[in-house]
């Protein structure tokens, strides 16, 4: 279970192999006398203690994000306003964040939410889990946050909503083809960026 600060509502359950996996480099690490040998392919990770700063920008939304990740613009073809990214460049990793302003228009939100269900049901060949779990944001929004196991290039996805005025989705992507077993304890860390991110997410209302 990933440990949050208290009075906070948001809840993810680790799932066991993904925990023994991140315990066991941090053993490895932590142990400087003597060399075990990892199997091919997996590469040492040194992960840092997590920190993190507010989102300067001027987005209607804002959050907390790690000090360790970039924030740059979405620079593709379908960008809208207010759609960023934060990369974590040392790892090979992108929470790609998208937003939408609802204008209290509820065909418009049910909308979103059946393409962000899309979106993440895209993976379901390669996935062999996909757990949706809906909670409570400390700031009172509704958000679902889904969960996928297998050799999927996004293992981590979810939306946040007012249900009025604000749509905000984003998804975790790794541009490597290691496979995500050995990428298990970068996969647990950027998790729980995320998670702090959801936890001190607050939309911002128009002046």
């Amino acid at each position: 279970m990933l440990l949050l600060k208290k009075n906070t509502f948001i809840k993810l359950t680790a799932k066991p192999k993904l925990f023994l996996l991140a315990a066991l480099a941090v053993a490895l690490t932590a142990c400087s006398a003597e060399y075990t040998p990892k199997p091919k392919g997996y590469n040492r990770i040194d992960l840092p203690e997590p920190a993190y700063r507010q989102l300067e920008a001027s987005h209607p939304y804002t959050f907390e994000y790690s000090k360790y990740a970039k924030i740059r613009p979405d620079s593709s073809s379908i960008a809208q306003p207010h759609w960023i990214n934060i990369l974590y460049t040392s790892l090979g990793a992108n929470v790609q964040l998208t937003y939408k302003e609802l204008n209290n228009n509820p065909k418009m939100l049910n909308d979103l939410i059946e393409d962000a269900r899309k979106l993440t049901g895209k993976h379901q060949i390669k996935a062999y889990s996909i757990e949706e779990t809906e909670v409570r944001t400390p700031q009172g929004d509704v958000a679902s946050v889904f969960e996928l196991e297998g050799e999927v290039p996004s293992q981590f996805q979810f939306y946040v909503t007012d249900s009025t005025k604000h749509f905000f989705r984003g998804a975790l992507y790794f541009k490597t083809a290691t496979q995500n077993d050995s990428l298990a304890p970068v996969i647990e860390y950027v998790k729980k960026d995320i998670v702090h991110l959801l936890n001190t997410l607050q939309f911002r209302e128009k002046r």
